[in-house]
């Protein structure tokens, strides 16, 4: 059995969908991430259909409003174990 590696499996996510992802888990619509962060619902809309950027201080507000580090937004297919 050495020989065998376990399988990973990977998927890639655009910057949008990481948001909207992001967004569901913590079962918020857009319009409560709305309230929470002072961008208009069709701008989240815009952003999570990758119509418009995101943008440093998007991703900054955005990453407050879901608790998460902007990183996770901005680089959504950043691997850690291929950086190192």
């Amino acid at each position: 059995m050495k020989e065998f590696r376990i399988a990973k499996k990977t998927v890639d996510v655009s910057v949008g969908e990481s948001v909207r992802i992001i967004r569901e888990l913590q079962e918020l619509s857009q319009n409560d991430l709305a309230e929470l962060t002072g961008i208009p619902q069709s701008t989240i809309s815009g952003i999570e259909n990758d119509r418009i950027s995101l943008g440093v201080e998007r991703a900054k507000v955005l990453a407050r409003a879901l608790k998460c580090h902007p990183a996770v937004l901005v680089f959504p297919v950043w691997n850690i174990e291929e950086a190192a």
